[in-house]
């Protein structure tokens, strides 16, 4: 059965890099149906095992919990289960299958958009994974670039779930909607505050958040 066979009539909303327990409370009451954590160190929108804890338990029902890690060990992501209560495990990385599974969760693997990139062989490598995330390439960043790619070049009979990233806000997500048919959409930096100096990465706006999810329905 591939991907256009099972999708839903409005795709899933993930807003990601939430590191405040506002910021959390803010999407879910915009209809959010899943914020991403971010467990890696080098992210501007790293958490703390403590501080993911918190936005966890304030989260109201029915808003799923999801995991980012990149190239993380297990012992690492075990210790963060232990008092995280996770939902989805997101691999952004360079993990292989066998370092996907076995953690007692469902999980989705990225994968970033090289010109190269075969995602025919990727889901079929992948393919115990609950969906793929499919995100833009930028040499050395693992996900998080706020820059969009060709969508175009995503078929439309891949045989698992696709979770459409990359340079999302609420100005292009309708025409990537109506364009990829994904089964969920997931955004970071598209809905963050912008201050003199720049992006301020993990503060959302709670605006964009609305106009975000507005656009997708």
């Amino acid at each position: 059965m591939n991907r256009q066979q099972t999708l839903p009539s409005v795709p899933r909303v993930k807003i990601c890099g939430i590191t405040r327990v506002e910021d959390a409370l803010s999407a879910a009451l915009a209809g959010v149906d899943a914020i991403g954590l971010v467990f890696y160190s080098r992210s501007p929108r790293f958490v703390t095992r403590k501080v993911a804890a918190e936005i966890c338990a304030a989260l109201p029902p029915f808003v799923t919990t999801v995991g980012l890690f990149v190239n993380a060990g297990r012992a690492e992501i075990a210790e963060i289960l232990e008092t995280v209560p996770l939902d989805l495990l997101q691999f952004h990385g360079d993990e292989s299958p066998a370092q996907c599974e076995g953690h007692g969760r469902n999980w989705i693997k990225a994968v970033r958009m090289k010109d190269d990139v075969d995602l025919y062989a990727c889901a079929r490598q992948y393919h115990r994974a609950a969906g793929l995330l499919v995100d833009s390439y930028v040499p050395g960043v693992p996900g998080g670039t706020g820059e969009t790619f060709n969508w175009g070049r995503l078929p439309d009979d891949l045989s698992l779930p696709l979770v459409l990233a990359g340079g999302l806000h609420a100005g292009n997500v309708a025409e990537a909607v109506t364009q990829v048919r994904p089964w969920a959409v997931d955004v970071s930096g598209g809905v963050e505050l912008d201050t003199l100096q720049g992006r301020q990465g993990g503060i959302k706006d709670a605006a964009k958040i609305r106009a975000f999810i507005n656009s997708v329905k």
